[in-house]
């Protein structure tokens, strides 16, 4: 397994060491052990599943505040999606910028997003299956968003189209005025 940092401190592409011959491919595609030598301690304890139809659908921006904030591990096992996190720390020197990475089942890259950080992906493809793990149970009274196209974030989404939204989404406030209680380095 190997973990790639991003320009986002604590955020990393996770790419699975797979082994194929004839008959097809095996892959680890979680390992405690190896995520505790690579420095993180995380004990995850939901598995979400998810599916979208259409292309072009955008899920996010997501984040739960504290004390129900979540670390994700995610994949994508059916389709592709644009898959991105963004910096919500307060007085992070990347505080709110983004990273984005194409998780695909043919890439089979993960994407680790840790507490801090709103979660979005936008599909590539029709027919998509998005899988991840979260160290912290959904909490309703936590949940919150930021809007996917906030001018002040600025993600560069790879389909321009206007996206197939959930009501939540797209009512989803900008960052400045977001409810956020994470801070850098705690």
């Amino acid at each position: 397994m190997n973990m790639i940092s991003t320009k986002l401190d604590g955020v990393f592409i996770i790419e699975p060491t797979v082994f194929g011959d004839h008959r097809g491919w095996f892959m680890e595609t979680f390992s405690n052990e190896n995520l505790k030598s690579s420095g993180f301690n995380l004990d995850f304890v939901q598995d979400n599943h998810s599916f979208s139809a259409t292309k072009g659908t955008l899920r996010g921006l997501h984040y739960q505040l504290n004390p129900k904030a979540q670390s994700k591990l995610v994949r994508c096992t059916r389709g592709s999606i644009f898959d991105v996190a963004v910096d919500i720390r307060q007085g992070s020197p990347t505080y709110g910028q983004w990273y984005g990475v194409e998780l695909g089942a043919d890439n089979k890259k993960q994407l680790l997003v840790p507490k801090g950080f709103a979660h979005g992906f936008m599909t590539l493809t029709e027919d998509v299956e998005v899988q991840y793990k979260v160290d912290e149970l959904y909490a309703p009274e936590c949940d919150r968003g930021i809007a996917w196209n906030d001018p002040s974030i600025g993600i560069k989404w790879p389909i321009d189209i206007s996206p197939i939204l959930s009501d939540k989404d797209a009512k989803a406030p900008l960052l400045k005025d977001a409810e956020q209680n994470f801070h850098y380095g705690e």
